[in-house]
């Protein structure tokens, strides 16, 4: 039986799916808000968990020296370089109901890579933004641990949703829209002024 954030995840996707049909290549070209990645390097990044088998991941990470980011980062660039718009396009596509899931990550690890990636792309380009509350439930899906892997320290300040039940942090609160604050605690967004900021992936 599939769960409601399951079915979340596949609406993201769907979402994802019908803007980028929409890009032209100039678009496929432009930066993203992940360092050193463009639209290209997002997608491929995305789907990647789709047509990556365990020995080219074992593989690969022994030739990162063991280091996910390193090996995520190798993969995404080779990949959209061996693809076209298409054929990455073809991977979203065949695999909207696709129940992979991040190890130790489970249901709501998946449905936060798609959120954040998706935002990653759709910012710079100035398109619309997942749901207020899909992007809720990530953020009230992710623990302490989940938050740490992106090295944003609040320093005492609380993130108060303006547009869902939901707020991250102790301390003073500042308030925003939810996508925001899922920005911000990401290292996308920097919290004085909450313009793009380059982040890792």
């Amino acid at each position: 039986m599939r769960s409601e954030i399951f079915d979340e995840t596949c609406a993201e996707r769907a979402r994802l799916l019908a803007l980028l049909e929409q890009l032209d290549p100039e678009q496929w070209s432009s930066r993203s808000l992940c360092a050193g990645w463009r639209t290209r390097e997002v997608v491929a990044h995305m789907t990647m968990p789709f047509r990556t088998t365990p020995l080219r991941f074992a593989t690969g990470m022994v030739r990162a020296r063991f280091s996910f980011d390193r090996f995520a980062d190798r993969a995404a660039r080779a990949d959209a370089a061996a693809m076209s718009d298409d054929e990455l396009l073809a991977q979203l596509r065949d695999n909207v109901r696709h129940d992979w899931r991040p190890p130790g990550g489970g249901e709501v690890g998946a449905l936060s890579h798609d959120v954040i990636h998706g935002l990653d792309i759709s910012e710079p380009l100035g398109l619309p933004a997942p749901p207020a509350e899909r992007i809720a439930t990530v953020l009230r899906g992710a623990g302490p641990r989940n938050l740490d892997y992106f090295g944003v320290r609040l320093h005492g300040t609380q993130l108060v949703a303006t547009d869902a039940d939901v707020s991250v942090g102790d301390g003073s609160p500042v308030r925003m829209p939810v996508k925001d604050v899922l920005l911000v605690v990401t290292g996308r967004r920097a919290l004085t002024d909450r313009d793009p900021r380059r982040s890792s992936s």
